[in-house]
């Protein structure tokens, strides 16, 4: 991380940018960092799926405790937006990395509860948005698929029918900001996208680097899941279609039991959940045109 903030220093040489050496895990660290601030973008995270399966206090003390920090010093210092950024994977969550970030995200609704009853507080805003892997980020299959295509070695697919919804970069920070700017305390939103399988994904990067890799199926790793799930059966029953998104207000229902025995709340079963597998699902040309678009595959066209 230390050799991240160099980098970052070096290229953007400006003195509105602070570089803070800290953990989010030291709530000293963070108070130090939050103090004086505005507005806050969570992202800090352990979100490499198998090392959390093996590690998962690790996942426990940066995703959840962490998040805390964070939490509490907004509070702290009376700021005024917070966006913590979740995953799919918290949604129905069968590995340590998902069930970490459900837990934060059930942290800032813990909070945005907590603030909303105090008139003092009422002016603060923390939201969570969601979203799965990122087209060619640090993780995801993108990179890896085009560097075995460029070493001439086999194409390893976990599962040809998996499905992945295909996000870029951009459409991530248009998530995030709009979740900015149009949050109320508790809100947790998503983008709609389209998805692909892992296959198709595959024979679309062949068919771009003009390439006739063997394509061999290898089976799920630890804590994989075969499709993504943005919103829950639930969520959808309480979701407001914003367009392009989805929001899902605060469950602002106090701890009052009798709400849960005598007086449940009646709502529709017949939704379903929003996931990859029911969105609109790309072929392979469809899939191309989405490729094309990014800066990683128009360089990697570029070296050849």
């Amino acid at each position: 991380m230390k050799k991240k903030q160099e980098d970052m220093r070096i290229k953007f040489n400006n003195k509105k940018i602070k570089f803070y050496i800290g953990d989010v895990r030291d709530s000293k660290s963070v108070n130090e960092a939050v103090e004086g601030v505005d507005y806050i973008f969570h992202a800090a995270a352990l979100k490499q799926v198998p090392s959390c399966e093996f590690y998962p206090m690790q996942a426990v003390n940066t995703n959840i405790l962490g998040t805390s920090n964070v939490l509490d010093a907004a509070h702290k210092y009376d700021v005024k937006n917070l966006v913590v950024l979740s995953t799919d994977k918290a949604v129905y969550p069968i590995n340590a990395m998902g069930m970490s970030k459900g837990m934060m995200e059930k942290l800032m609704c813990a909070k945005s509860r907590l603030i909303s009853s105090n008139i003092k507080s009422k002016s603060k805003i923390f939201c969570a948005t969601r979203y799965g892997n990122v087209m060619a980020s640090r993780g995801s299959v993108i990179p890896l698929f085009v560097s075995q295509i460029k070493q001439n070695k086999d194409i390893t697919i976990t599962d040809p029918s998996m499905t992945r919804f295909m996000m870029s970069l951009q459409d991530s920070v248009s998530l995030v900001k709009f979740a900015f700017t149009n949050a109320k305390s508790g809100d947790i939103f998503v983008q709609k996208a389209p998805a692909t399988t892992i296959l198709t994904l595959a024979k679309a990067l062949q068919d771009i680097f003009s390439a006739t890799n063997n394509i061999k199926i290898i089976g799920t790793r630890h804590g994989e899941k075969l499709y993504e799930t943005l919103l829950t059966r639930e969520e959808m029953v309480r979701a407001i279609d914003m367009g392009d998104y989805y929001k899902v207000p605060l469950d602002d229902r106090d701890l009052n039991y009798s709400s849960y025995f005598t007086n449940g709340d009646v709502k529709t079963s017949l939704k379903e959940d929003y996931n990859s597998h029911n969105t609109k699902i790309l072929d392979i040309n469809e899939t191309k045109e989405l490729l094309l678009g990014l800066d990683f595959i128009k360089n990697e066209l570029k070296k050849g």
